[in-house]
């Protein structure tokens, strides 16, 4: 784990870009070689799954993302271009641009509660407010969002990427005293009442969500493993506030999906279930194995106190150390039990920022920390079955301070180092 962390820092500054706005202005390239263009959805939730490190680099990265934001009126007010990528099998291309809106205001509300800045809270909160205001008039109709533009497919990723962006950002709006909260919480109940009757398959074991909707209504049913967004994916959902979309025993349903042998190649989560028709190990969205989509599942069942978080962990650090634990974007989807290393993809970038970030992000969720310094608490929750054994983490900061925890062989987390006046939350 140590040598995962060390080797994530590093690629992660290895991809960092200047801006034009002085030697602050910084931001992570998506991957080399072939993604090294403007910052948006990758790098957005690459920081995201940084801030255990700190918040300097979320808030920089979101403010180059908003030099980009369209704020001429019309009905795309407030969204962030992005092009369309990774087409599948079963689904046209997604819009990351539909992407980075929807985690703007979910990595500022985010990065608050590790210790942002007044400063910068207070600068980068209208940009999070145009895309708050661009989500709100996308759910207007009271129809689950589609993309790419509003008569594509329905993603599930996607309603939970809406859902957790309403919820954050009423949070957002209330702690800093804007309007528009209340509005934001109806959406998301809404979303969220949408999705069970809309999405979720009833079947023999007790039902599971479909991949997308189309816009007339048929649902498409293969698994895949961007299902891992409908948990609670932050590692501040430690904190005790639910921001999934599903309640609690969809979401012991889901984590039987993710962690069945149709998704879980041994080596990490397949983008599409093995069995299914259109599988490829190597494809994009065919079956392919994507660390981001792994790392968020660890988090995500490890804050719902799934054991399971434990068995993706570990197959995640063995494939990295097949990389010499540095992991690419993406690798092949053959199963573990065949035999062999794990097989890289071609068209990978290696160093990847959101597969570097994926390293930060499932040694913190490891310790569950869920930090409010706005409130001066930080909560942790590590792992009950301590998959990996007795671990300590230092060099993260809450607060903007140094924080330090270990967790002990029977998953026991002691805070050794935290800021003055941080108190250990219920």
């Amino acid at each position: 784990m140590a040598r995962l962390f060390a080797a994530s820092l590093d690629d992660l500054r290895a991809l960092l870009q200047r801006g034009p706005g002085g030697p602050g202005d910084i931001y992570p390239a998506a991957g080399v070689p072939w993604r090294c263009g403007p910052p948006a959805a990758e790098a957005l939730w690459a920081v995201r799954m940084a801030l255990p490190l700190g918040t300097g680099l979320a808030a920089a990265t979101l403010r180059a993302v908003a030099r980009g934001q369209i704020r001429d009126g019309g009905a795309d007010l407030g969204r962030i271009p992005g092009p369309l990528r990774d087409a599948g099998p079963h689904l046209p291309p997604s819009c990351t641009g539909v992407e980075a809106t929807l985690a703007f205001p979910v990595v500022l509300a985010e990065a608050r509660l590790w210790g942002l800045p007044g400063h910068d809270l207070e600068e980068l909160l209208p940009a999070a407010e145009r895309c708050l205001r661009w989500l709100r008039t996308a759910l207007g109709d009271g129809q689950p969002l589609g993309e790419p533009g509003p008569d594509g497919p329905r993603r599930a990723a996607t309603q939970a990427h809406a859902h957790r962006a309403a919820l954050l950002g009423a949070e957002l709006l209330e702690a800093c005293g804007r309007p528009g909260a209340d509005a934001l919480r109806e959406a998301a109940a809404g979303l969220r009442g949408t999705f069970v009757r809309t999405f979720w398959i009833d079947d023999a074991s007790g039902g599971r969500p479909a991949a997308a909707r189309t816009a007339e209504g048929g649902l498409l049913p293969w698994p895949s493993a961007d299902l891992a967004h409908l948990l609670d994916t932050g590692l501040t959902a430690g904190g005790g506030r639910a921001r999934g979309l599903l309640d609690a025993p969809r979401r012991a349903l889901l984590a039987k999906v993710l962690t069945g042998p149709d998704l879980d190649s041994g080596w990490g989560l397949r983008g599409l279930g093995g069995r299914e028709p259109g599988h490829n190990p190597f494809g994009h969205r065919a079956g392919a194995v994507r660390v981001h989509e792994t790392a968020v599942a660890i988090s995500g069942l490890a804050a719902a106190g799934h054991q399971a978080a434990g068995v993706l962990l570990r197959g995640l650090l063995d494939a990295a150390e097949s990389f010499g634990y540095r992991l690419p974007e993406m690798y092949a989807g053959r199963r573990r039990a065949e035999g062999g290393a794990p097989v890289p993809h071609p068209a990978a970038c290696r160093p990847a920022a959101v597969a570097a970030a994926a390293g930060v992000h499932v040694v913190a969720a490891l310790a569950g920390i869920g930090p409010d310094a706005p409130g001066g608490l930080v909560a942790v929750r590590p792992l009950r079955e301590a998959p990996l054994g007795a671990v300590r983490l230092s060099g993260l900061r809450v607060a903007g301070e140094p924080f330090s925890v270990r967790v002990g062989r029977k998953g026991l987390g002691v805070v050794e180092e935290a800021a003055d006046g941080l108190q250990l939350g219920a």
